[in-house]
């Protein structure tokens, strides 16, 4: 199985989705589809609006949600002023408790939902744990319904792939969740890089403090397996395990602390690696690597992500691009090895979240949302703006992810920065180190034909198994 667009079109692809301020005028959801000539900068986009046909000031979209509670507070502020007309979760307690969402339906299956209300639908928010993105994602974009979906945007590499299959097949609006690349600070870096300020970038380091096991989101237990619990009332626990093999309620599974646990979460890896190492992926095209190593691996219970790991990515040259490492750092409070920072770092406390990218004209730094870009030296960052910086070269975006895919759907705005011919790779990347954390040691990847080399036994996880009457998308690969 081959893979559809290589690292460079990729990048090609989303250079020109950013420039892009095509907008076409067109009916409500008895849309025309018409296909994304991305390769030649244009998108075309359906334009909603009720009650007549073309342009609209007063149109709105028929949003939906699954996954009601939680992060889905990021997807209600980002598509305010739309009309939420369905909500899905399978715990009832999560369901909104404000006036507006008195009289809209509610289901505990998106796939009833989406067989009820789906022709109603214009887009849906996916806002549910890791394991279910993939599934709820596909059956809408099935139906020909947009989708925003949170990051990371599958539970494993095949998926990802498959949704990036999906998005050419059924042409909707697609969006990852992750708030940086909706950022002004992203696209200053590619600025700057495409500028020479930099020169060739060899290394990038990168990280996040955690998982902190005493937080929000994640708990160590004294043991795996987790003991049975009573299930509660309001909980439809077999929906909410989905594709994941079958076991018994534990609440630490849900509602808030699975991204602990493999077959559910990608620990703070996946968490966390959308934010920061989005940067470095999209401006040094950094999509395939061909070695994934786990150089360092605390303490895991079993079937859970370890306290710490240090993972290393290798890439090849990439064009007129140098090969370059890129090494991702997590750890507990008080465990594990920090980032590796540069010497020359000028802006006080060395930062413990970010990426420092290491390079011959000056190393550099990206925030914890690949924001705020700035040289190491703080000398060389004020000269720099004195100087006048480098020119804006890609669009700006007004609003965070939702925002920007409700825009793109009205025809008010381009392509989504993190679609999935974006998103798909991206989260790709992430997930191979979330494999290498797992298992630690070294991964050979080849990304063309999306095998493990060196150790096939693991390539099962490249393809999870699911459960019957959860397969989906194989379809795609015909």
């Amino acid at each position: 199985m081959s893979k559809s667009n290589g690292a460079t079109s990729v990048s090609a692809k989303l250079s020109n989705h950013l420039n892009s301020n095509l907008k076409i005028p067109m009916q409500r959801r008895n849309f025309l589809k018409t296909a994304a000539a991305a390769s030649a900068g244009a998108f075309i986009l359906p334009r909603f609006s009720i009650g007549q046909p073309g342009p609209s000031a007063n149109s709105k979209l028929n949003l939906a949600m699954i996954g009601a509670g939680g992060i889905a507070n990021m997807a209600y502020s980002g598509c305010k002023g739309e009309n939420i007309v369905a909500l899905c979760d399978i715990d009832s307690r999560k369901f909104p408790r404000k006036p507006w969402a008195v009289d809209v339906p509610k289901f505990a299956d998106f796939r009833e939902m989406l067989d009820k209300l789906g022709k109603d639908i214009d887009g849906v928010c996916i806002n549910t744990p890791d394991h279910t993105h993939f599934n709820a994602t596909l059956a809408c974009m099935e139906r020909g319904i947009h989708v925003c979906t949170q990051k990371p945007l599958t539970h494993n590499v095949w998926q990802a792939r498959t949704l990036r299959k999906a998005k050419d097949k059924y042409q909707v609006v697609t969006n990852m969740a992750n708030q940086g690349h909706t950022y002004d600070g992203i696209r200053k870096m590619r600025e700057m890089y495409e500028a020479d300020c930099f020169g060739q970038v060899r290394e990038v380091h990168m990280g996040f403090p955690g998982p902190n096991w005493n937080g929000r989101y994640f708990k160590k237990p004294a043991s795996m397996p987790l003991p049975a619990e009573p299930i509660p009332a309001e909980v439809n626990w077999d929906l909410w395990l989905g594709p994941a093999a079958d076991r018994p309620f534990n609440s630490l599974y849900h509602p808030l602390k699975w991204r602990g646990f493999n077959d559910f979460g990608t620990g703070q890896f996946g968490d966390w690696f959308c934010h920061i190492g989005d940067g470095a992926v999209w401006v040094l095209d950094l999509y395939e690597p061909t070695v994934i190593e786990c150089v360092e691996r605390g303490p895991a219970l079993e079937g859970m992500i370890p306290d710490y790991s240090v993972v290393r990515f290798d890439f090849p040259a990439r064009g007129n691009k140098a090969a370059c490492s890129m090494t991702w750092s997590d750890g507990a409070p008080g465990v594990g090895t920090p980032i590796k920072s540069p010497d020359d770092w000028g802006w006080g406390k060395v930062p413990n979240s970010g990426s420092f990218w290491y390079a011959d004209k000056g190393n550099a730094f990206l925030d914890q949302r690949s924001n705020n870009p700035r040289f190491s030296v703080k000398e060389q960052m004020v000269a720099f703006k004195e100087s006048g910086g480098v020119a804006e070269k890609y669009a700006r975006v007004n609003g965070g992810p939702h925002r920007e895919w409700v825009n793109a759907i009205k025809g008010d705005g381009p392509e989504c920065g993190s679609n999935f011919d974006y998103a798909a790779p991206m989260s790709e990347v992430a997930l191979l180190g979330v494999l290498a954390q797992r298992f630690g040691g070294r991964i050979e990847w080849d990304s063309k034909n999306m095998r493990i080399t060196n150790r096939p036994e693991l390539n099962v996880f490249v393809k999870e198994p699911v459960r019957a009457d959860w397969a989906a998308g194989e379809d795609l690969w015909g």
